[in-house]
């Protein structure tokens, strides 16, 4: 097929139009998404990610500042560094700034809220040490979905001028096995002060978010949400068809829970329950990185849970599941989601 015509009838044509115009922006934003996700690894490295992220949403009018190794040791995120270190590819943690509700609005209200969207960018995860089974590891290459999620819907919401402020945070690593590897045993001190037993080094993403989220926590924003491909016990619950959903706040869980219906990029809400926290102590540190055989998926929100200011609503979700289909369904082909876009978007449009 060399062409294909589509023919729209409406009573409003301007209404039609408009519609038109932020579809094509959403999936302009769901392609750039997925293009970053189906990346080799090799070619797509911390330091690729960040300058393909600065040159796409430079030309469309955000800020993206870009912290490097030197920077980041200065911003004291030992997280991060934890998880590079085993690499010769330097971990990135980039910084995306968009005030569309400044820009745009032609009337100022003190109402207009600023959201910020974090996203694990690990973009390849051997699992370090702890080796991950050889097994369909070739899909970690997709293991920065969240940070792919990210960009996406931050250049998604700029092609359709948004009024919302917008604040993108991405910590980009590579975990790899070499003899400057974190090992099983450490201590890692990230920025926020609290200390990290590391107890398996697979279990690397929740240790850059832990310095993503200090970071935008530090920026006082109204929400914070996070996105990550965080863990397989996630898959194991739900299956690939829906992302795992953490908040404590009954508001932002609804309305997430009845966007993805609309979106078709469903969510479940799994406990926060203040019991699971016993289960991350550790005897050496302030936190271990896993907790224990149950639950990953929880304990791994309940981790994330200590390093986000209590005074934030904010939302955790794992999209393990979802941002690649091993299968073909009725919304999308095989491999590649660009899951979360679309949910996204849609969320800060209602802002």
């Amino acid at each position: 097929m060399k062409s294909l015509e589509v023919t729209f009838y409406s009573e409003n044509e301007k209404k039609l139009k408009n519609a038109l115009t932020s579809a094509q922006n959403l999936m302009q934003g769901v392609n750039f998404t997925k293009d970053l996700q189906n990346e080799p690894g090799g070619v797509l490295t911390p330091d690729e990610l960040s300058r393909r992220i600065k040159n796409v949403l430079n030309k469309v009018g955000a800020k993206v500042k870009i912290f490097d190794e030197k920077e980041i040791r200065k911003q004291k995120m030992g997280g991060l560094l934890a998880v590079g270190m085993g690499s010769s590819n330097m971990p990135r943690f980039i910084v995306i700034e968009y005030k569309g509700a400044d820009k745009h609005l032609k009337v100022k209200k003190n109402i207009n809220k600023t959201i910020a969207l974090v996203g694990k960018g690990v973009t390849f995860d051997s699992g370090g040490i702890s080796i991950k089974p050889y097994t369909d590891m070739s899909e970690m290459k997709a293991d920065m979905s969240g940070a792919a999620v990210v960009a996406g819907t931050i250049l998604a919401a700029i092609k359709s001028k948004l009024t919302i402020n917008i604040i993108g945070i991405i910590p980009a690593a590579e975990n790899m096995l070499s003899g400057t590897s974190m090992r099983p045993g450490d201590i890692v001190v990230t920025s926020s002060g609290k200390s990290i037993e590391v107890d398996n080094t697979d279990a690397e993403g929740r240790m850059i978010l832990a310095d993503a989220l200090n970071y935008a926590s530090k920026l006082n924003p109204d929400v914070i949400i996070d996105l990550a491909t965080l863990t397989g016990a996630c898959v194991v619950a739900l299956g690939e068809f829906v992302g795992g959903l953490f908040t404590k706040n009954d508001d932002l869980l609804l309305e997430l829970f009845q966007l993805g219906l609309q979106t078709h990029e469903r969510v479940w809400a799994l406990p926060m329950w203040d019991e699971y926290h016993t289960l991350n102590k550790s005897d050496v540190a302030d936190v271990k990185n896993v907790g224990g055989k149950w639950g990953g998926a929880i304990t791994a929100a309940k981790f994330l849970e200590n390093f986000v200011d209590k005074k934030i609503t904010w939302a955790h979700l794992d999209i393990a599941g979802p941002a690649m289909a091993n299968s073909y369904n009725n919304y999308s082909k095989k491999y590649m989601t660009g899951y979360g876009v679309r949910l996204f978007y849609e969320y800060l449009r209602k802002k």
